[in-house]
């Protein structure tokens, strides 16, 4: 997995590229504890992520309830599978998705 990220102000975008599973879970969870205070809009662009794993699901979920603390989430670009993972896990629902 590959982070590519982009601070302008409060918005953090986050480019995620690769597999967001298991292995790769703590990285996308230590990049967000440190990069996230103080942010008010967080983006996530999913265009290049090829799998998500229940513990990238979990990821995205404890930023998103992080975020609607202290502002706003969305998740931009997702490939039609990860858009089918996001839909049978029910994270549709609780996900901002573009």
């Amino acid at each position: 997995m590959n982070i590519v990220k982009n601070l302008d102000g409060s918005k953090l975008s986050l480019a995620i590229e690769g597999r967001l599973d298991t292995t790769t879970a703590p990285e996308l969870e230590k990049e967000l504890a440190e990069s996230v205070e103080g942010v008010a809009e967080l983006v996530f662009d999913l265009n290049a992520l090829d799998y998500i794993s229940s513990a990238g699901l979990r990821v995205l979920l404890a930023a998103q309830k992080r975020m609607n603390k202290q502002g706003s989430m969305v998740i931009r670009n997702a490939k039609e599978d990860i858009m089918d993972i996001f839909e049978v896990t029910g994270f549709c629902d609780i996900l901002t998705i573009e």
